[in-house]
Parts: structure tokens; sequence; C-alpha cells
């Protein structure tokens, strides 16, 4: 992909996320998507600052902090240190992140505040109204469901309270013509216009009295602003010293849950304050597990820290990206497995291997690249400019089928044809640009193969996983049935078994577990794994630290006491079987090594 030679601004942002619990793959799908339209727009050759961060403001993160038993600030600090070692092993390639406990943030949010007061679009009353903790706002009772909370299922609290009101209602006219240009998808800005023009806009609680946590409403401490006022303002916050350079915002990423937030809410803020309006909404669906949303409140969440320990980050961001944008689509380990094994592994990771490997064979010669012409690279960069991220990852994957059955087809493993080889490498060299923006690690590896200084033969890209889902074992609750489950395990399934050496970083009790401890392995080049073992009966914690242990790692991961458990370490029994003894292995042994 060549850049060009101007260069344009673009400031595209994620939402930020709540840190009342640690992310889940909702946050990660969001993260990855404006990752790749960031990458994108680097190779087209704009200067982009793309903002993410954390809502740390909320009074969810308080009631959080306080049913964990711990100091807010502490508790903030720890979930806020988990959305960063995300972004790290995801790869996002974010220019700032922003908390918004930070003393500048607090600083923006009150000159915005300031402005819309001199306006005199803000003004003092009192609101009785139904209000959803986990969204933080006031409801209309029409538009509950079934009388409950549409994003939390749950049901609201009846509140009434002194307040400060923004004037929203005054802005009604502007964004009706605004937001037809502003959101995508446009159906999207359907459903909020219809919204607006059925239900007329009413003026907005924008405080909270008594509240001991968040930005004090500007000269009135007794109040602080509304979390989603201050949260939003992070848009503009965010960018410091660059606002001159990047505001207004070319594109805001969020999911669908908080389109009125930042379709009707936040560009009426800045028309009160009178600040340039952000240019587009980009609004995706949300990740179901089973058809239901993934989230911190219904308890349903998958892990992408646990993921992106087992998974190379390439793996998890292809298969976040490869469901729909923006609608609603379901995902699970299986399905991240499905896609790593049959598109990663079989179709780009073979093609890789088979082509570097017979190119090292027999060299290659310069020709004309006939097979590149059936690459669709405007229809590619016409879906990338629409957002359609997944239908222009498609487009990449057709071509990579095209190479396949060229191959197939040419067999230069017979012919050893040059000319056919050197076509094949050039045009993986050339796709390589396309994939960086979506597996940026397999596509610097495979320019790194194709550089045509000396092509030699490419290391493996995409192990195949293989997961034994024996239900025997799967479902068992402790170690002497799990044991007996395995011994019962059919050789074909032993066949798949992947065990490995790991060592016992550190043991924990588990609370409430009378046969269970949480191990934390080390498994060399695997990563770190979390294991729930019922060997509490037979070893104490202090004795486990530092033992070499025998791992069972492709076991499904299952819950056991709210805790993922992530494979079984082996043991055996005493000839009386009164005892369990974990089979341990010689400390010189490396982490991870495999056994067979």
């Amino acid at each position: 992909m060549e850049k060009q030679k101007t260069k344009n601004k673009f400031y595209i942002t994620t939402a930020i996320d709540y840190v009342n619990a640690k992310p889940h793959c909702g946050h990660a799908f969001e993260k990855v998507l404006t990752d790749v339209l960031a990458r994108y727009r680097r190779l087209k050759g704009d200067n982009v600052f793309f903002l993410t961060g954390v809502d740390e403001n909320a009074q969810k993160n308080v009631e959080a902090a306080e049913k964990a038993g711990k100091p807010v600030k502490e508790f903030i600090d720890d979930n806020a240190s988990s959305f960063v070692e995300l972004c790290e092993k995801l790869n996002i390639t974010h220019g700032d992140f922003i908390r918004t406990t930070a003393e500048e943030h607090g600083l923006v949010v009150k000159e915005i505040i300031k402005k819309m007061i001199e306006k005199g679009d803000i003004y003092k009353d009192t609101y009785k109204g139904l209000y959803c903790i986990g969204c933080e706002t006031y409801y209309a009772e029409k538009n509950l469901v079934n009388g409950k909370c549409p994003e939390h299922n749950k049901v609201p609290e009846l509140r009434e309270e002194e307040a400060y009101f923004f004037r929203l209602s005054k802005y009604e006219s502007s964004l009706l013509k605004f937001i037809p240009k502003y959101i995508v998808p446009s159906f999207r800005a359907n459903e909020i216009i219809t919204r607006i023009k059925q239900d007329g806009l009413n003026d907005l609680c924008i405080s909270r009295k008594g509240a001991k946590w968040g930005i004090d409403f500007p000269g009135d401490p007794d109040f602080k602003i509304w979390v989603w006022i201050d949260a939003l303002i992070n848009y503009l916050s965010g960018l410091k010293d660059k606002k001159k350079e990047f505001w207004p915002a070319d594109l805001h990423v969020i999911g669908k849950g908080i389109n009125w937030f930042h379709s009707v809410i936040w560009p009426a803020m800045l028309m009160s304050a009178e600040v340039e309006l952000p240019k587009k909404l980009l609004i995706h669906g949300y990740l179901n597990i089973g058809g239901k949303k993934m989230s911190k409140s219904l308890g349903n969440v998958l892990a992408p820290l646990d993921l992106l320990n087992i998974y190379p980050s390439d793996s998890v961001r292809y298969s976040l990206i490869k469901g729909s944008i923006f609608e609603d689509s379901d995902y699970s380990e299986d399905i991240l497995i499905e896609r790593h094994n049959n598109e990663l592994a079989n179709k780009l990771g073979n093609l890789v291997s088979r082509v570097s490997s017979l190119a090292e064979k027999y060299g290659l010669e310069k020709t004309e690249n006939k097979i590149l012409k059936k690459f669709k690279q405007k229809d590619f960069e016409k879906l990338m400019d629409e957002y359609k991220l997944d239908k222009a990852l498609a487009e990449i994957f057709k071509f990579i089928d095209k190479l396949n059955e060229y191959v197939q087809s040419k067999k230069p493993w017979e012919t050893k044809d040059k000319k056919v080889l050197y076509e094949l490498s050039d045009s993986l060299k050339f796709i390589s640009d396309y994939l960086e923006p979506f597996i940026p690690e397999t596509a610097q590896k495979i320019k790194e193969v194709f550089s045509f200084k000396k092509i030699k033969k490419s290391p493996i890209l995409f192990k195949k996983v293989e997961v034994i889902k024996d239900e025997k074992v799967n479902k068992l609750e402790n170690v002497e049935e799990i044991m007996a489950g395995i011994a019962n395990l059919e050789y074909d399934d032993w066949k798949k078994a992947d065990l490995r050496v790991a060592e016992i970083k550190k043991a924990e009790e588990i609370e409430g577990a009378d046969k269970l401890l949480k191990l934390t392995l080390n498994v060399g080049e695997v990563g770190t794994r979390t294991v729930c073992a019922g060997i509490k009966k037979y070893y104490k914690t202090k004795d486990l630290g530092g033992k070499k242990v025998a791992y069972l790692s492709n076991l499904v991961p299952r819950k056991m006491k709210g805790i993922e458990s992530q494979g079984m370490l082996l043991a055996a029994f005493t000839s009386d079987e009164s005892k369990v003894i974990l089979l341990t292995l010689d400390k010189d042994i490396e982490n991870g090594s495999q056994i067979g």
C-alpha cells in the first residue's frame, strides 16, 4: 500500500471504559476495531492521533470497590492497569491513555461547564425519576423493558434530588440536522431521529448531590458533575497540547448502548460551549455469548487477558474483527480456535510455509505478476473507508484463497517453476501491507520472509490448536474424579493431549473451597496459566512454590469457584489410594517443554 504524499490529520477515539471490573472481550473488540482503522489511516499517510482510556469517576466504581473491601483509589488503579495491559497485549497503537481522575481532565471539564453556564444553558431545579446505577442515568418509564433497564436487565430505583440541568431541549432542531451526516451506520442515526421526533428532548440532569467521588460542580462543591458529562469531555481533555492540531475528532468509535449519549448529549454540549463538532460517530454492535450481550453487570464475560495468555495476539485480534462490525455477533473461545485453525493456520500459515520452502529450494525468477491482479484493491479500500472492516478482511482472504488455488493448479514442487514462485512470493509480500492493520505481528513476519534478499522457509506462523473436549473430564469436580476420567479417555483424545512442563509460581487458597487450591503456572512459551487443583488436603500452599509439574494444557477451560481453570496437573494415587501425589519433574527441565 503506497503512502500518500500529503498528510491529513486523523483523530480517532474509543469510548472510555468503566473500571468497576477487569476488561471483557467487548472492550477488546472495540479497541482492536479502532486500532485497525488507526493503522490503516497511517498506511494511507495520515497523521493519526488515537485516544483510549478509562472512566474512573463513575459511582459504580465506588460501589464495586466497597463490595471488594478495597479503598476506591487502590481498586481503580488495579483495574485501570488491566486495561493498560490489555492494550499492550493486543498491540494497540494509541497515542495516549486517559484516566479521568487526572487533574488536567478535571480542569477541562470545569472549563466546558463554565462556558455552558455563561451561555445560559445550565440552571438549578428538582428532579424525580427512575435511575439505573449500571448506566448511571435516568430512564423514562416508556424506555424500560418490562420495567427494567434495557442494558442491565435491572429495575431502576426511584430518586428525587435537587440538581443542575442542561437545556438540552434548546438544541433539538440543530441536532436533527446534524445527526444524519454524523452517525454511521445510517440505521443507528434513524433510531435516534425517530426517538427525538416521537418523544422530543427534555432538559438533562447533569449533577449528583452528596456524591463523594467525582469532579466538583463549578462554584458548588455540594454537587458532583454527572459522570457522563465528565466522561464525554475526555475527547477534548485527552488531546492536552494537541487540541489545535487534531480537534475536531474525525471519528468516535463506540458501542450501540451509548449511542444516545454520543449522538445527542455530546454534540449538544459542544454546541452550547461553542466548540467545533466531531465529524463522524461509528457505532458497532455487541459481542454476545449465547445470544446475550457480554457485560460485566450481567456476569457473562469472557476475559481477553486470559485468552491472550493462551493464544497469539494476532489470533485474538483476527477472531474479534472477523465478526460483524455494525450488527451483534456471537463470540467464544471455540470461535477463536476455529478461526485460528481454519483461516490463520490452514489458509494463511500453510501458504506462507509452503511458498517460502519452495522458494528457498528452487529460487525465484522475476516476471510479471498476473495473479496479483485478482486482488480487488479498490474494493478493499472502499470497504475500509466505509468502516466495513469484516468485509474488507474477507477480501484479503478471498485473495489468499486464490493464491492457494494457484499453488495447487501450478504445482511448483513438480515443475520447479521459478516464475510461479516469484508471483506467489511477490503476492504474499504485497498482501502483508493490507494484513498489517489486522494482524500486525504476522504481517511483519511475512514481510521479513519475502524480503527477496534471500528467502528462507518461514517458521510456523500459527500452530494449530487441538482441544480435548471430553465431557468425562471437563465436567468433573474433584481430583479423584478427574483422574478417573483421564484414565478413561479414548486413545484419539490422548493423541491430542498437549502435555507441558510447568513451574508453580504461586499457590493460593480459594475462599469457600474445601478441596481446591488456585495455582499460577509458568509454562514457558505457552505463557502464564491458572489452574484450580483439588489437592488442598494433600499439600500446603507454602510447599508448592517452585515445583516443576506435568501440565495438561489443552482441556477446555471451566469455571471452578468463580475462577477459570485452564487445564490440569497430572497426579497419581499412592498404592493404598489414601493420598494423591503430583507428578513432579526435574528442576533443570525448561518451562514449557513438551512431554511426549
